[in-house]
């Protein structure tokens, strides 16, 4: 196992994308510390400490919320302009202890294939601001969350999270306090749009068409068997849409 060498601090996004753009040494940034986000099968040499970058605002603009990638999942959770849904989905993401230090931007950067509160986010149509050398971008999470190399080199700044619409989520797990064995979230938005999500049915959080759940392709595990999955699936799209109205 690779034992991390040196610990950064820069005080500005210039400087961090420097450290982070290096070729001669494996370097990721350093959220709350819950996960460290290297490259694939990749343990890192160096860390980039991103306290001192001032991203950890939230502010609402244009119907949508722009919040910093170094906000907290509790900070998320607490601000009063927050969806219902995702407040729940982020209460649902981790215990208490760790939603006070996990920030939103490692929660994408992890694309933890079990993580509600992404689910959330991919129902909402969420979209990633990242910053390299090359300038900013703003990226749909669904997107990056498929395609893990759009982060080399990159830093996660913000996200911009539409609000208002309905929203709902059912899951299934073993035990109320379990990671669920499928999550289905779906929102309606103001134009009468609805949008779906799922964890469970792919190596990350995806997003789902309802008309199609016979083409999903599960991972199975202790669990539940692929089969057994997309059945979940099925059956909580259907109790979702309910919810809906749909």
């Amino acid at each position: 196992m690779s034992t991390i060498r040196d610990y950064h601090r820069p005080a500005t996004i210039e400087e961090a994308l420097d450290l982070l753009g290096r070729d001669d040494v494996v370097t990721v940034p350093l959220g709350g510390g819950t996960t460290l986000n290297g490259l694939p099968d990749t343990a890192p040499d160096e860390v980039v400490d991103l306290q001192l970058l001032g991203l950890s605002e939230i502010a609402y603009q244009n119907s949508s919320l722009n919040i910093g990638a170094m906000t907290t999942l509790a900070k998320l959770a607490a601000h009063e302009m927050t969806p219902a849904a995702i407040l729940g989905l982020a209460k649902r993401e981790a215990p208490n202890t760790i939603r006070n230090a996990a920030t939103l931007g490692g929660t994408v950067g992890a694309a933890d294939s079990e993580s509600p509160l992404l689910a959330g986010l991919l129902a909402y149509d969420t979209t990633v601001t990242t910053v390299g050398s090359d300038g900013s971008a703003e990226i749909d999470l669904a997107d990056l969350l498929s395609d893990n190399s759009l982060l080399e080199a990159r830093l996660i700044t913000s996200l911009r999270l539409p609000v208002g619409g309905d929203a709902a989520w059912e899951s299934t797990q073993r035990t109320p306090a379990d990671r669920p064995i499928v999550l289905v979230v779906g929102r309606r938005n103001g134009a009468g749009q609805v949008r779906l999500a799922a964890t469970g049915v792919a190596q990350t959080p995806t997003n789902i068409d309802p008309q199609n759940l016979d083409e999903l392709d599960p991972p199975s595990d202790f669990r539940g068997s692929s089969v057994y999955r997309t059945h979940l699936a099925k059956v909580l799209t259907a109790r979702v849409m309910s919810r809906l109205g749909e």
